[in-house]
């Protein structure tokens, strides 16, 4: 049977709820923005961050310069920890935004203001959004973003610190997951009322630094939580290799997964069967960076031919990749 052409957001969410695509969705629910994009669009780093306008501006390259279903504006993994009591170095052109500190040495110091939503960090992402609904809204998957307790736990207290006290003080972990759990849930629904399709939870438990029984035990209960509160299409992306936690990751009830290089795209897909929908996993510093259009093409079509079921660079994209190879992946369709 033919299927009818589909608008950008229509095949992008069918592919997260694993419907039926005219063609292979191409996107992605982190950064995609680069320097080239910047001087094309006259939004640069590191204004973007605190300027819906220009936020609005650099996103809407995803769907105009590289030709993806998707348009993100959250370029940064800092809006929430910037509004939350971090300092922030904003970065540069060609430098994404840090947290320069770590000011919480206990989750119980750690407040969620009744003026969260107002700081300048997060207004600007819901006004982006907004505007991007308002241009886009009608054909463009919107996704918004919100970071999970265990990346905020990383901001708030420190990685070294966090990491040790899984194995430490794990009662200490599930309080600062705890405290920070209504985080993402108080930013994602705004991010949602403002006119976002889908949200990207990113939450950096990564095969990197901890093992697959550790999310298991301390965020697999979480994130089950948070897909029930959220109720929303909602992505989970962890950097790293993932292999050994994703079936977990299946059982917690995402639509999707975001996915990294380091885990084949055949492995992923045999681990998680139709539980989820894969998106991914074409790797950022050796072929986008540092490859040509070809070899970031074969990479598309080999996650294709595995059955991942939306094609896109695996992480926020180094600022300085080519333009000309992130289009390439749209070749698979």
């Amino acid at each position: 049977m033919t299927i009818q052409p589909m608008t950008p957001k229509r095949r992008f969410l069918a592919g997260v709820l694993g419907g039926r695509v005219d063609r292979i969705p191409v996107g992605s629910p982190t950064s995609v923005a680069t320097v080239e994009q910047m001087e094309q669009t006259g939004a640069f780093f590191p204004d973007v961050h605190l300027d819906a306008a220009k936020m609005a501006r650099l996103a809407a390259g995803a769907y105009e310069i590289l030709g993806y279903d998707t348009i993100m504006p959250v370029f940064s993994v800092v809006q929430e920890a910037a509004a939350l009591g971090c300092t922030i170095n904003w970065g540069a052109p060609d430098m994404m935004p840090v947290a320069t500190d770590h000011p919480f040495a206990e989750p119980e110091q750690i407040t969620i203001p009744n003026d969260f939503l107002e700081h300048p960090a997060l207004t600007t992402v819901l006004d982006a959004i907004r505007m991007l609904r308002r241009e886009y809204g009608s054909k463009v998957a919107i996704i918004g973003k919100v970071m999970g307790p265990w990346t905020l736990s990383y901001h708030l207290h420190g990685i070294n610190e966090f990491l040790l006290e899984t194995l430490t003080e794990p009662d200490k972990v599930r309080r600062f997951l705890d405290r920070l759990k209504p985080v993402p849930i108080i930013f994602g629904k705004a991010q949602i009322a403002a006119g976002a399709d889908i949200l990207c939870l990113a939450d950096h438990a990564t095969g990197d630094l901890v093992r697959g029984t550790m999310y298991r035990d301390f965020l697999q209960p979480v994130h089950r939580e948070l897909v029930q509160e959220l109720g929303c299409p909602l992505i989970l992306h962890i950097c790293g290799n993932t292999l050994d936690r994703l079936g977990y990751i299946a059982d917690a009830g995402f639509d999707a997964f975001h996915f990294d290089s380091k885990v084949d795209a055949q492995d992923a897909v045999r681990a998680v069967g139709q539980r989820l929908s894969l998106i991914g996993n074409v790797n950022n510093p050796e072929v986008l960076y540092g490859g040509t259009p070809e070899q970031v093409e074969a990479q598309a079509r080999y996650a294709v031919a595995a059955g991942v079921r939306i094609v896109g660079p695996e992480c926020a994209v180094p600022l300085q990749t080519p333009v000309a190879n992130l289009q390439a992946i749209c070749r698979v369709r």
